[in-house]
């Protein structure tokens, strides 16, 4: 029986991450993948939706000059979208091969095995694959098998004709109509897709009073404007009563809290209601880690199990289900195990990003967190219509936020984009976060011009009272405030 220092089970972004920081630091590493390299992260999740969108927004932009010229707008056939979401999948899995295969060749500190694999004792899993049975041993383990849609007990999922995030990449043709149920992140992002495409009419079935309600509202209500401009119908407030097939369509019904009941006919429904650790079918009852049967959720301390040599990582956590944190949380977990000085994972000072239209990204806390903890904070907004390169690029929807804390040292406590190139402009201010920094250094920086990120430079400016354009000036396009809790907020929160 083969024994390794790490055997990293699931071959996704976290796990990945895990097994190539195990060979820097001398780590003998075993990685297992039931079934492809690369996990959501490529298939069925980060990189084809985003490729989608990608797709997407070529095509809203190329009928946007089509139609200044009276033409026909472009509809591109389903075929030939999913050739190009194949390719770029393709792409990526072959960069995970070719690197895979170099380090086996090299030397024996990497393996790559297929197969599903489960906990035997807390130091050995068997690996399955059809009738081969393989047994290893391991000082440490980390667990990085990722996550699976989330579906619901009244609705029945076929992957036809009700989808989830997983059989939507496998549709025969562009539907001609489709419920999304769910106003969440995901599906938003496929609300923007199918609306963007030009060729579906799409239903979004929400339960709260406005889409993604965790962003402010001025985030959220953009948004939902550029929804209803495309022509996406959004229930608001809506309890879901029903969902059916009936034949070649499906069927929904919906309530309010005021209003009548409606019944709905769609071709096709979209289930996207969040997702949910993989993590039955390991063995782990066998070894004494105990995992919730409902939720599938393990108790973690950081990403430490109850048994310190094996560790989950990633979508497996069933939080903070995010790409650029299970890498770094599989990081992290690898440095821990092999007893390498490392610092926590913070996830104060996340970058997230949502492919909307526009696209929308953030850093640490908005507005409304603020408000709900009772923090004090000072506020700078500047439309995308004061900016030189929005202008050139003729996309002039959009904001830069920057939020800070109400005091002479004016730390950034938060920062919201929405617009064109919006993940590119965060970055300067995560890193000021980083290293809890004042926005001093942002002011005094030389940006290159015409660019984006000069939008966030003038957000510092407008802080420390430098700006070149003066908000009284500007109405609403240009704004510098700041909001100090009552007593009674204070308490409240």
């Amino acid at each position: 029986m083969e024994h390794y220092d790490l055997c990293v089970i699931g071959g996704g972004p976290a796990g990945y991450a895990a097994a190539m920081r195990a060979l820097d630091l001398g780590m003998r590493t075993l990685l297992i993948e039931k079934d492809r390299i690369g996990g959501t992260g490529i298939y069925n999740g980060a990189l084809t939706s985003k490729t989608l969108w990608e797709i997407s927004q070529r095509v809203a932009n190329a009928n946007d000059m089509v139609r200044l010229r009276g033409r026909e707008p472009f509809h591109p056939g389903w075929e030939e979208i999913s050739r190009a979401v194949n390719e770029a999948a393709f792409e990526r899995k072959y960069l995970y091969a070719c690197h895979m295969q170099l380090l086996e060749n090299q030397s024996d500190q990497f393996r790559h095995a297929r197969g599903k694999a489960a906990f035997i004792d807390a130091h050995t899993v068997e690996i399955s694959m059809g009738d081969k049975r393989t047994r290893i041993s391991a000082d440490d383990f980390i667990l990085a098998t990722g996550s699976r849609p989330r579906k619901l007990p009244n609705i029945q999922v076929d992957e036809q004709r009700v989808l989830t995030s997983d059989g939507i990449f496998q549709i025969a043709d562009l539907p001609e109509s489709i419920v999304i149920i769910g106003a969440g992140v995901i599906g938003c992002e496929f609300a923007t897709i199918f609306s963007l495409l030009g060729r579906t009419r799409v239903h979004l079935i929400d339960r709260a009073e406005r889409i993604l309600p965790f962003e402010d509202e001025d985030v959220s209500e953009l948004i939902s404007r550029n929804f209803e401009n495309q022509g996406v119908i959004v229930h608001r407030c809506a309890k879901l009563d029903h969902l059916r097939t009936c034949s070649d369509r499906v069927e929904y019904g919906l309530s309010y809290a005021q209003g009548s009941p409606e019944t709905v006919t769609v071709e096709m429904a979209l289930l996207s209601v969040g997702r949910v650790p993989n993590t039955f079918g390991l063995g782990l009852e066998h070894i004494g880690i105990p995992v919730d049967p409902n939720t599938g959720a393990i108790a973690l301390e950081g990403t430490r199990t109850v048994l310190p040599h094996i560790h989950v990582v990633g979508d497996a956590t069933g939080s903070n289900m995010l790409v650029n944190l299970g890498e770094l949380e599989g990081r992290k977990a690898v440095e821990q195990l092999a007893g390498a000085t490392t610092t926590p994972v913070s996830y104060d000072h996340v970058s997230s990003i949502m492919f909307l239209d526009p696209e929308v990204a953030g850093v640490g806390m908005n507005e409304s967190e603020l408000r709900r903890k009772g923090i004090s904070y000072r506020m700078a907004r500047i439309d995308y219509s004061c900016l030189a390169r929005a202008i050139a690029m003729r996309r002039t929807q959009g904001f830069f936020k920057l939020i800070v804390s109400d005091d002479e040292h004016m730390k950034v406590l938060g920062m919201r984009a929405v617009g064109e190139h919006a993940s590119s402009a965060i970055q300067a201010v995560a890193l000021l976060m980083h290293m809890d920094q004042g926005i001093a250094h942002l002011a005094e920086l030389v940006h290159p011009h015409p660019s984006i990120i000069e939008g966030v430079q003038e957000c510092a400016r407008l802080l420390l009272g430098t700006s070149q354009f003066k908000p009284a000036a500007f109405g609403d396009r240009m704004r510098c405030e700041n909001w100090r809790p009552t007593p009674s907020k204070v308490q409240a929160a």
